[in-house]
């Protein structure tokens, strides 16, 4: 009787652990009790050498209920945005400029490399440079000959440096651009282009992937940063000088600053990369102000493909000849290709192009969407995107989220934005602004009006394969009701339902009222 007690009470100790474990995982989606919802511009700002970082307070109500974190980077000209990973997964959409793009995955291959071919081809126009030199001031001939044997040391130096430099593969970003990064996957970006690159993150903390807590950490492989989220309950930055762990006696042995190599032990360091302790401390970023985002001196130089005409055009066939895969397999993504190797993942998807456009009306505007239909990494990341440009006074036609919140950020223009809660409130009536971002929860009704400048956005959304129901248009919920339905739910005679289902030929971009009268 005692070991039936015992083994009871066991149970019952295991489910009531099971059942709060299971209410703590369901705890982000008990914080969407929201009564009223704004649209933001960025909280907190970090100034760096070549650049900015701005971050929204992810403690608001409506960032704890979609389980996301968002951040806009801005990098000048020539500048670097130094390695860093996170905890969670990324999606990034480069809203202005253009760069390269590196994301290092632990284990593959460095896929790019310098050749032989090049290396010799450098080699042959020293020479000749040299013996331009050599025929041109015969006088001091000897006097030559010791510095061209200086100067030929240093460059077979260098080229045989040079030679070993492999690294894995850099992408071209540039405005339009969609770049997925898994959690704890680093990367790094570079602006070499005429103009800023301006960058927003989407961190989606409440990812699976991510095994922390829903708090949004960037871990630095370089530099110096400052804390992007500090002013939102973050700890503070360790402050130079200050002893890392509390240890007597490790004050020089440590580093102190604030990325991922500056919190071991120097010798440690040094032994483990077989490097000297100068070359370690340099690592841990000792005596060095810079933070996330550094200004290259010169021109940084590593090998990349050339890019120009011909190589655009070869990308759009690819694409062309991927969505014909696509179409000959049914619309079923592909899953065995090389696109789906570990080393080899796709990670960027452009959708600025107008003529990608999925859905368009010549007087209303156009909508284009990005789902693990178009970029497989997608599935993994649970993460979709779309992007919007509506023409002066175009609707967005009013709809709500099936499956996925909705992050949207404002790229230019403006727009009237109304979101409406399960009580009928309208719980965010705001124009929203060039720079501004707001969060349409899963499930509540939405709708977008352009102003007069027009309305050009950039959603995120949290589901990898996101889709919306419609209230008005050719494809919509009244049109797909029978005549009676419609005229006893809203007390109107069939010919009043007939209209409401009809009067509206078109499907998502809705050209306004005032559009057609002016144009009849």
């Amino acid at each position: 009787m005692a070991k039936a007690f015992v083994f009871s009470l066991c149970l019952l100790l295991v489910f009531n652990g099971c059942l709060a474990a299971r209410q703590s995982q369901l705890s982000p989606q008990n914080q969407c009790q929201l009564n009223q919802l704004q649209a933001r511009e960025p909280d907190n700002r970090i100034q760096a050498e070549a650049g900015q970082i701005e971050t929204w307070n992810f403690n608001q109500e409506d960032f704890q209920c979609a389980g996301v974190a968002a951040s806009r980077i801005t990098i000048q000209r020539n500048g670097l945005h130094l390695p860093s990973y996170s905890n969670a997964p990324q999606l990034i959409y480069i809203v202005q400029g253009r760069g390269v793009l590196g994301a290092v995955f632990s284990g593959c291959p460095e896929t790019f490399e310098e050749s032989q071919q090049s290396q010799e081809q450098e080699q042959e126009q020293e020479r000749q440079q040299q013996q331009q030199q050599q025929q041109g001031e015969q006088g001091r001939q000897q006097g030559q000959q010791e510095q061209q044997q200086g100067q030929q040391g240093r460059p077979q130096q260098q080229q045989q440096f040079r030679q070993l430099d492999r690294h894995q593969k850099t992408r071209r970003i540039r405005e339009g651009d969609v770049v997925a990064i898994p959690a704890g996957v680093a990367y790094w970006s570079y602006n070499d282009g005429d103009q800023e690159l301006v960058a927003v993150n989407l961190f989606h903390v409440s990812s699976d992937h991510n095994q922390l807590d829903q708090n949004p950490r960037k871990f630095y492989l370089a530099g110096n940063p400052e804390n992007e989220f500090n002013q939102q309950g973050q700890s503070q930055p360790r402050q130079q000088g200050q002893q890392p762990f509390g240890r007597p006696g490790q004050q020089e042995q440590q580093g102190n600053g604030n990325n991922v190599f500056s919190g071991f032990n120097t010798q440690l360091l040094a032994q483990a990369l077989n490097v000297n302790e100068e070359t370690a401390r340099n690592l841990q970023g000792q005596n060095d102000n810079r933070n996330q985002i550094i200004r290259v001196r010169g021109n940084l130089d590593f090998v990349q493909p050339p890019r120009g005409r011909q190589e655009r055009e070869h990308e759009e066939r690819q694409q062309e000849q991927l969505q014909q895969e696509r179409q000959q397999q049914g619309g079923q993504p592909m899953v065995n290709g090389l696109e789906e190797t570990f080393c080899s993942l796709r990670l960027k998807e452009n959708i600025g192009n107008p003529e990608r456009a999925d859905i368009f009306s010549p007087r209303a505007g156009r909508i284009s969407t990005l789902n693990s239909h178009n970029l497989p990494i997608l599935r993994s990341l649970r993460l979709s995107a779309e992007r919007g440009f509506f023409y002066r006074n175009g609707i967005y036609s009013p709809h709500w989220n099936v499956n996925a919140h909705s992050v949207v950020y404002v790229i230019r223009g403006n727009a009237r934005v109304q979101v409406v809660n399960e009580n009928g409130d309208a719980i965010l009536d705001q124009e929203v602004q060039q720079g501004q971002l707001f969060i349409v929860p899963q499930n509540h009704g939405v709708i977008q009006q352009a102003g007069n400048q027009g309305f050009e956005y950039f959603a995120f959304k949290t589901e990898d394969n996101a889709f919306i129901n419609t209230l008005a248009g050719r494809t919509s919920f009244l049109r797909a009701l029978p005549d009676e339905v419609l005229a006893n739910a809203y007390q109107i005679s069939r010919e009043q339902a007939r209209q409401l289902k009809y009067n509206r030929q078109e499907t998502i971009a809705l050209s306004s009222s005032q559009q057609r009268r002016a144009i009849v």
